[in-house]
């Protein structure tokens, strides 16, 4: 098949509609008509001589075909957008440019606020997206430009992805301000006696502090299971409920509400955090300036 005579354009939208399942989302996120995306879709169709998306129900659901195009894909365009970006300069007081960045709610709750108010007054029309991301599929996300960055715990990469630890620190406890047992510290009989939330992104399964009180012979007892660090510390606000958190995430979800934070009452390990970006950015000058400001904000807990 000769280059030449492919339009690159089909494949961006080739690429959208397989993120986003869909045309109707495909348009959104391209900012094109339903009609234009349809088109493009079917010209691809012709081009390629394969259905590419099946529909179910609602759902635009790839062929094997599309399957095995969407890395090749992904990769080019994520090349070729990095290298324009390289000769671009940014600008972060006129710049319009929106970032994706793949995170979990429990880390959006405490970094998007900080990322806002940095951003406020020296970039007032970038803009900033938190989305959900496949953990199985983040590298090549970050590979085709669709993620600027992803923030999550370790994960394996290739080496065709950069990551910096961020943080993370010790566990801590959240309490309730005037908690009957809990005045300042906790022991780990209270602690064992009291009901507690576990925060989690994941529907089922247990908590890193619970492996390694497994580990000890301990088991607590669950009352509540939510998605967002800020939820259960609102719980823990209006309940005898306990919360066993990382300390960057206890602190700046519970600024306002009163709660305590007090030390875990056993050595766990530390739950840290990295950014991961993909090489293809480490030159892009708005990548590296959000990466200043993700830095420049994840710092250490003040004691």
């Amino acid at each position: 098949m000769n280059l030449s005579r492919i339009d690159l354009n089909l494949f961006v939208v080739f690429n959208a509609i397989y993120t986003e399942g869909g045309i109707t989302r495909a348009s959104d996120s391209l900012k094109l008509s339903q009609p234009a995306i349809s088109h493009a879709l079917n010209r691809l169709r012709d081009l390629l001589g394969d259905p590419l998306f099946i529909r179910k129900g609602n759902a635009m659901v790839p062929s094997a075909m599309a399957h095995e195009l969407i890395g090749p894909v992904r990769r080019a365009l994520g090349e070729i957008e990095g290298s324009l970006n390289q000769l671009s300069e940014f600008n972060p007081a006129e710049s319009q440019r929106e970032f994706k960045i793949g995170m979990r709610p429990i880390v959006e709750s405490s970094l998007i606020p900080a990322l806002i108010e940095s951003m406020e007054t020296v970039a007032p029309n970038v803009r900033i997206s938190a989305v959900h991301y496949d953990r199985s599929d983040f590298q090549t996300q970050l590979a085709s430009g669709a993620l600027a960055a992803v923030i999550d715990i370790m994960q394996p990469i290739t080496q065709m992805i950069n990551h910096k630890h961020l943080g993370g620190g010790k566990m801590v406890v959240v309490a309730r301000q005037g908690h009957p047992a809990v005045h300042g510290s906790i022991s780990m009989e209270t602690y064992l006696e009291q009901d507690h939330i576990v925060a989690s992104s994941r529907r089922l399964g247990p908590a890193l502090e619970d492996y390694e009180l497994s580990r000890r012979g301990y088991q607590r007892r669950i009352k509540l299971r939510c998605q967002h660090y800020l939820t259960a510390s609102h719980a823990v606000q209006v309940s005898d409920m306990l919360l066993t958190i990382p300390e960057r995430f206890a602190r700046a979800v519970n600024e306002g509400l009163g709660n305590q934070i007090v030390p875990f009452p056993a050595e766990l390990p530390a739950h840290d955090i990295f950014l991961y970006w993909h090489t293809n950015a480490e030159n892009d000058p708005g990548n590296r300036w959000l990466r200043e400001q993700i830095f420049g904000i994840w710092t250490p807990p003040v004691q």
